[in-house]
């Protein structure tokens, strides 16, 4: 089987393949990674608000899991992502 074949069997919307593609290439061997959505947004050519829209349904469709991350003084830093 392909390294996507799972993408392939869900009712995905692209943006939400896209942005499995990327945050899979960027992970470590334990499937987590740390870009900003700005930097997603960037890297694959999509918009901010698209990058958020295909985090949701990655989360929605179980292929992906969000942990907010914050600095010491409480403000909001880039989210960690676990790759199922």
């Amino acid at each position: 089987m392909s390294f996507f074949g799972n993408l392939y069997k869900e009712e995905l919307p692209s943006r939400a393949k896209t942005v499995y593609m990327y945050l899979k290439d960027r992970s470590n061997k334990d499937g987590e990674c740390w870009p900003a959505v700005k930097t997603i947004a960037k890297d694959t050519s999509l918009s901010v608000s698209t990058v958020k829209r295909a985090v949701a349904d990655l989360i929605r469709y179980g292929f992906l899991r969000k942990e907010s991350r914050f600095r010491e003084n409480g403000s909001h830093t880039s989210n960690r992502y676990f790759i199922k």
